[in-house]
């Protein structure tokens, strides 16, 4: 977990401004992985009631591009944020309630990771969403199937 200190630290390691709203923006996406920014600032206004959306989303923007922070968009879905950054790993989606789990990157022979035609790419890095029902949401569909057959 980021403390207000790995975040001070962290903002230092990037040559950044130590701000308490980036520091409250850091700490939140390690405490809320995946969260989108209206759950971030949320988070942000317990610790800094007076903060402006605006502040929020630039320290968002501030953070992913000096790479502290990383931003995810599956497809159909708003921006969400990480602080799991550095490696290659993946998501896996829930269809139904929208819940983003992150997946390690795949050991071995991963043929759907290596390209037909790479285009001259020098490619270091390949995004794979995954898609299929949370177990809490494959819990409540036979009951839903039941409830709405009756």
């Amino acid at each position: 977990m980021t403390t207000a200190i790995d975040a001070l630290q962290m903002l230092r390691e990037a040559s950044l401004r130590v701000t308490r709203p980036r520091i409250a923006v850091l700490e939140a996406v390690d405490l809320l992985p995946h969260a989108d920014t209206d759950s971030i600032l949320t988070a942000v206004r317990q610790a800094l009631p007076e903060v402006s959306h605006q502040t929020v989303y630039d320290s968002l923007r501030t953070l992913t591009t000096s790479g502290l922070v990383r931003r995810i968009q599956p497809a159909g879905s708003v921006a969400r944020y990480e602080t799991r950054v550095g490696d290659n790993h993946h998501h896996v989606v829930c269809r139904s309630c929208g819940v983003v789990a992150d997946v390690d990157c795949a050991v071995g022979e991963t043929v759907c990771l290596a390209p037909s035609d790479d285009h001259g790419f020098q490619i270091d890095e390949a995004e794979v969403v995954y898609w299929g029902l949370c177990p809490d949401c494959r819990a409540a569909a036979p009951a839903a199937a039941v409830t709405t057959t009756s």
